[in-house]
């Protein structure tokens, strides 16, 4: 199969969940609703994911530019395997629609909370407390997949994993913001994946 298919497929795809992300966080810090603190998250944990995210943006770019420079992480992924992370890829794009739109002004850079920040249950939210961090490294692994490199896919499980580790300092400031009524959101949703009893 074309190469260029494939990292065209990919291009797509993920300029389209950039775009889709920047309309609605520019939307959100338009709208207003208090500053938000940066370093809430703890030196340490800010700088390993901007270190991580630096990585995680320029590896799918350079794949992009030119995919022989990103050679040495080739799996050797049959087409049809390829094809399957353009479908994942595809859901991922609607899937960040919905979440987006979902959330709307409530979406934040840290694990803090706007100030005039409502607590979201509808769309994805009403059965995933972080569908953005699956999917967000789902789309990532989605795009290792359509550029066969492991290195990418990777890293899109190691930005899960990152996140994961942030969690509970998020869900602190939710719990501290929202008391008994996030607690209740929380026995009844999944952190990261649906609950399935």
């Amino acid at each position: 199969m074309n190469e260029n298919l494939f990292r065209g497929l990919a291009g797509v795809i993920l300029f389209t969940c950039v775009g889709i992300s920047s309309h609605f966080r520019r939307k959100a810090d338009a709208a207003g609703g208090g500053a938000i603190a940066r370093k809430v998250d703890g030196s340490a944990m800010m700088t390993a994911i901007k270190v991580g995210g630096l990585v995680l943006w320029l590896s799918p770019l350079v794949y992009l530019l030119n995919p022989s420079w990103m050679a040495w992480s080739k799996l050797g992924l049959p087409d049809w395997a390829r094809w399957i992370g353009v479908a994942v890829g595809l859901l991922c794009v609607g899937l960040i629609y919905w979440l987006f739109s979902s959330i709307g002004g409530g979406i934040s850079p840290t694990s803090a909370t706007r100030e005039q920040h409502q607590l979201v249950t509808r769309g994805p939210y009403r059965w995933v407390r972080h569908p953005l961090y699956t999917v967000g490294s789902a789309t990532f692994v989605a795009f290792g997949m359509m550029a066969d490199s492991w290195f990418i896919a990777a890293l899109g499980l190691l930005a899960f994993v990152m996140m994961a580790i942030r969690t509970p300092k998020e869900e602190a400031n939710l719990i501290a913001k929202f008391g008994d009524g996030y607690i209740a959101y929380m026995k009844r949703t999944g952190r990261f994946f649906p609950r399935l009893f």
